[in-house]
């Protein structure tokens, strides 16, 4: 199928927090409760639509053990967005953000756009830490947040299609270089070759419904 563009994603974030769950949810709709963990780096792919634009999502679901930091860390460069995942159960996941980000920002372009996702918010009575504290950290790094459930669905859409929506809208702004496919965005055939992004400077999100 075309595209206008291609993103490349990346996800990132400590193991078991629900990196794969929240990549199956998006590309199959469907949820595994349980998963093997990934070993390396898993792949799945979606195609959605931005200002009337059909895009193609390629996301890179990325080991969160140590032992794989190093593979990891060869896949932020490439990647236009990165969603960075903690588990709302599990508050050192949640600490451990800062060593996450710290990787991001040193491996990927500085326009990558990372979205935080706190994940596992069916397990509110579970919660270890709150809704505000993940609101503060976003803010403070300036990152998009959104909590969601890979169980339920609930956010999900919203987690991919408003990072694809923000690098959208970077393109329509020229912060990007699309010639360029070190930054994560390839040029398909609906795209414009030779400008920067589509015709006009609009950026309206696609409908994502969640649960």
């Amino acid at each position: 199928m075309s595209y206008a563009y291609l993103f490349k994603y990346i996800v990132i974030g400590d193991t078991g927090v629900g990196k794969s769950c929240l990549l199956l949810q998006f590309t199959d709709k469907r949820f595994q409760p349980v998963h093997d963990l990934t070993i390396g780096v898993e792949f799945g792919t979606r195609m959605i639509t931005i200002d009337n634009k059909p895009i193609r999502l390629q996301i890179w679901d990325t080991a969160g053990q140590e032992s794989f930091r190093s593979i990891t860390r060869s896949y932020y460069r490439g990647a236009a967005g990165a969603l960075l995942v903690y588990d709302i159960t599990r508050r050192e996941t949640f600490n451990h953000l800062a060593s996450w980000l710290e990787d991001a920002r040193q491996h990927a372009n500085a326009n990558m756009t990372i979205m935080l996702i706190g994940n596992k918010c069916d397990l509110a009575h579970r919660r270890a830490v709150s809704t505000e504290e993940g609101e503060q950290f976003a803010k403070e790094h300036g990152l998009i947040f959104i909590e969601a459930s890979a169980k339920t669905a609930q956010n999900v859409e919203e987690a991919f299609i408003k990072t694809a929506a923000s690098i959208y809208k970077k393109i329509q702004d020229g912060v990007f270089d699309v010639s360029n496919e070190s930054f994560g965005i390839k040029v398909g055939y609906g795209g414009i070759p030779g400008q920067l992004g589509g015709r006009d400077g609009s950026s309206s999100q696609a409908s994502g419904c969640c649960s």
